[in-house]
């Protein structure tokens, strides 16, 4: 039997310009300026130029993300990686705006695909979304010792028009997602906290906030629950935001 060759590690290349938008509904939702100061200091130390705009309307949320494409294919300068992190109550597939209306998640995922942002062709695009993805509420299951059996969903079928893309959803799908009055949101909190304490390619660091998140008991009116993100990936390369 032939000797199994280690993979070649091809990365991302980062040494051009690196932007986040964050667009966030704060109203009724307690906790996410903690959560936008915390993605404030993250993208900071990270060397991203960061734009927040705070409570978008549903037509806002897909106006901002055509204003962010338009705005990177305008530039002389090469960009090497984008974050957009959406913030808001939700449910499966759909964010809701500050005006109530629902928008579709495609449609604001769709903006910056390889065909339709020509400044990040083949760069990576990473998506953060903090919001429920349906009404289902986890009390969590008794392991013991090692027995932890991952199931993975088929991922969605990509094609090239949709490589080197990462969505990062703050539960996983049918979910609720849970936020703290003052501290901010577990995932958002936990995300910053690996992004800024340790180094290594990202689907490593989002390994290691599925691992703290999945230990955190959380509290809600009087039951613990249990909540993980979901990650979803066709990066085609490691990506170090370090």
């Amino acid at each position: 039997m032939s000797n199994p060759q280690p993979l070649e590690e091809e990365v991302y290349d980062m040494s051009g310009a690196r932007l986040a938008l964050t667009l966030c509904v704060t109203k009724a939702r307690e906790g996410s300026e903690a959560d936008l100061n915390a993605l404030e200091r993250m993208f900071q130390q990270l060397g991203f130029e960061s734009t927040m705009k705070r409570d978008p309307t549903a037509q806002q949320f897909q106006e901002e993300l055509d204003n962010f494409q338009q705005a990177m294919d305008a530039r002389d300068d090469p960009i090497s990686c984008a974050f957009v992190v959406l913030m808001a109550h939700g449910l499966e597939g759909q964010l809701k705006g500050e005006d109530g209306q629902m928008v579709e998640l495609e449609n604001l995922f769709e903006v910056l695909n390889n065909k339709n942002c020509r400044a990040l062709r083949a760069k990576p695009k990473v998506y953060i979304v903090q919001a429920c993805r349906g009404e289902q509420r986890d009390p969590g299951e008794t392991i013991s010792g090692g027995d932890i059996v991952m199931i993975t969903k088929d991922s969605p079928e990509t094609i090239p028009t949709y490589t080197d893309i990462l969505h990062v959803y703050s539960t996983v799908e049918g979910y609720i997602s849970y936020r703290h009055d003052k501290e901010g949101s577990c995932f958002i909190q936990t995300l910053v906290d690996v992004f800024t304490e340790r180094k290594g390619p990202i689907l490593e660091l989002l390994t290691e906030v599925t691992r703290r998140m999945a230990e955190a008991e959380l509290v809600q009116e009087g039951k613990p629950r249990k909540v993980n993100p979901e990650i979803q990936s066709t990066l085609r390369k490691r990506l170090y935001l370090q």
